[in-house]
């Protein structure tokens, strides 16, 4: 067999040597600039052509200068052949320096477009890792943000996602102005890929938050968790991660991937759903959700308190003027929102409490009295009644909510569900099993239809839930719901019987267009699970306050009338209501002032909270927030 010939080798040799980049491509300018140099040198001093007989480096470095700058030799004079080797070495000076600049510019660009693409390794330690791009992220970062503003040294927010570097940096730059002493650092790879996985540096970071996105989100959350907790350059120490997860049966799948780690998966159709059902039944509970896990306000925080050891529940509820306790937290991890009143605090057990920050929880040097006077009998529960209650539109979380208002209402209860989707009424057998209290009647229809919203009555109806469609896009889902709620308002006015209207929204900056519907109350989803999965990445203790809070048995939150707790004829203080609340084994935690409700800036008229001391005049639409077995 014919071997290959010399000019197939010197050309395979050197389409390996030019695909080593633009180091090589330079050593080879080099090389070949110095050939030039001093081969022209060496000819010029053997044949004694010098004009003045210079020496051979004095040559060379003349032929060096002509190939740097091709005017020098206008000035030269000398044999013919001298100026003949110095017109060579000036054409050869005019393509390496044309190469060489063509070289340096494609390098620049190369390095640009590497430094562009977000390649290079996060060099940071104890980081928040964002992993994964959806419209959650802003609502995120914003409130780690303000969990960090207290941080004297800053904060660093990396965000890995399989999207452009500089197309997030750009997005967030617009969403969030100003970052205030937190650094945020974008960068493009797959979370799932282990060698980018590595780039963000997820073992030196402090807590990591997945999200769910793509087609099938869970599957990709339960990728990225095993990327991290199974990854070869695992530290020792165990990650804390913060995700969210649809599917009940997925639950357990990423519990099991973090059995050396501090794994923290958000049920986030469940969640939704009890949100929901509860808030249609009791305007602004969402509203106190949100302030009780945003970090723009109070948070929640424990506190272990020596002085209160030996003391009752009760006896611990005024003993704060700033801070406002919800319940405790045992010293085997146990939590327990709102336990009985002659609850025994142990030694080694926390409170935790609602406060503005965690240095400002102290016990008052004298407490506020209650005034007697004030506080109402209290009276005997009234009994529910049937309710009737519409379902416009339909998502992910429509079954769990029917399921979840099954258990709050009286037997006998209706339920009617309009919507698009087709072969709804088999899906909902499928899905929400056997219901007990409540007969539900399933249509097909356009929820925008002014006439079908006038056939079905929907004035009649104690309860009215605008869904969001999850199939379509957020922003198309969020204009079908606005054309909804516009119709209904109109209708509210023009009918004297009132109904409350609760309405989902998928997009947080719709809330405000959907405002102008006058709606009782607006839950957007995925900001309520953003906002817990960042006060969870600042605080794992926290999950087990929001699994108490959110779960159906035992203790949850509640909006009373404020006239059954205490007298509203006169102002009254806050420790006034706590002691009310106290008699009927409840725990308060704040009010809702009705004269507000449309008020953003004051949240709505929800006040957590409030100063012990501070007297408040009431009126009998105004609200108490309390904790409560019922």
């Amino acid at each position: 067999m014919k071997g290959p010939s010399f000019k197939q080798r010197f050309q395979y040799w050197f389409d390996n040597y030019m695909s080593r980049g633009t180091g090589a491509m330079l050593t080879g300018l080099f090389v070949l600039s110095a050939l030039i140099i001093f081969a022209a040198a060496a000819l010029v001093k053997m044949t004694n052509t010098a004009p003045n007989g210079e020496s051979f480096l004095e040559v060379a470095w003349m032929s060096l200068l002509r190939t740097l700058d091709s005017g020098t030799m206008g000035g030269d004079t000398g044999s013919p052949f001298f100026l003949l080797m110095m017109l060579i070495v000036t054409f050869g000076g005019v393509f390496v320096v044309s190469a060489l600049i063509g070289i340096i510019n494609n390098g620049l660009e190369d390095k640009m477009e590497e430094l562009r693409k977000g390649r290079s390794q996060v060099l940071e330690n104890d980081h928040t890792l964002i992993l994964g791009w959806t419209p959650q992220v802003f609502t995120i970062i914003s409130e780690i943000i303000l969990a960090n503003e207290s941080r004297k040294s800053g904060a660093v927010i990396v965000v890995l996602a399989d999207q452009d570097k500089v197309e997030m940096e750009d997005a967030i730059n617009e969403r969030i102005s100003d970052t205030k002493n937190t650094r945020v650092i974008c960068r493009s790879g797959s979370p799932i890929d282990l060698t980018d996985l590595e780039i963000a540096s997820p073992h030196t970071a402090r807590s990591i938050i997945v999200l769910a996105e793509g087609e099938d989100p869970d599957t990709h959350v339960i990728k990225s968790v095993l990327a991290i907790t199974n990854n070869p350059n695992r530290r020792e120490e165990p990650y804390h991660i913060v995700t969210q997860i649809r599917d009940q049966k997925n639950m357990d799948v990423v519990k099991m991937l973090g059995t050396k780690d501090v794994v923290q998966p958000i049920l986030s159709n469940d969640l939704i759903a009890r949100v929901v059902a509860q808030t249609s039944r009791q305007s602004g509970l969402s509203i106190v959700y949100t302030e009780l896990m945003n970090f723009g306000g109070d948070e929640i925080y424990f506190k272990q308190e020596p002085a209160l050891s030996g003391k009752t529940f009760g006896d611990a509820l005024s003993a704060f003027e700033t801070s406002t306790v919800m319940g405790i937290r045992k010293a085997d991890g146990t939590v327990a929102m709102n336990p009985g009143m002659d609850t025994r605090i142990q030694s080694g057990d926390q409170l935790f409490l609602i406060a503005e920050d965690d240095d400002k929880i102290s016990l008052s040097a004298a407490r506020v009295a209650a005034e007697e006077s004030l506080i109402q009998q209290s009276g005997k529960v009234s009994k529910l009644k049937p309710e009737r209650a519409l379902i416009l539109g339909w998502n992910r979380s429509g079954s769990t909510i029917v399921r979840e208002l099954d258990n709050y209402v009286a037997k006998g209860s209706q339920l009617t569900i309009v919507s698009n989707i087709y072969e709804l009424d088999k899906q909902l057998r499928l899905e929400a099993g056997k219901l007990t209290n409540q007969k539900v009647t399933v249509l097909e229809g356009d929820i925008r239809d002014r006439a079908l919203l006038e056939k079905l009555e929907a004035a009649e109806y104690d309860h009215v839930i605008v869904l969001a469609y999850s199939h379509l896009e957020p922003q198309e889902a969020d204009a079908i719901t606005l054309v909804t709620l516009l119709h209904l308002r109109d209708i509210a006015e023009r009918d004297e019987t009132p109904f409350s209207v609760v309405s989902e929204m998928l997009d947080l900056r719709n809330r405000e267009l959907a405002e102008a519907a006058k709606v009782d109350d607006f839950i957007v989803s995925d900001h309520l699970i953003s906002l817990m999965m960042a006060q969870l990445s600042e605080n794992a203790e926290l999950l087990g306050v929001f699994t108490d809070m959110f779960d159906p048995e035992g203790s949850e939150i509640y909006l009373k009338p404020m006239g059954d707790y205490v007298s509203i004829e006169k102002p009254v203080n806050f420790t006034t209501v706590i002691e009310a609340a106290r008699r009927r084994g409840e725990t308060a935690i704040g009010y809702r002032l009705m004269s507000e409700v449309n008020n953003a800036e004051k949240s709505y008229g929800v006040h957590t909270n409030p100063k012990k001391s501070e007297k408040v005049s009431f009126t009998a639409e105004d609200k108490v927030i309390v904790i409560s077995e019922s």
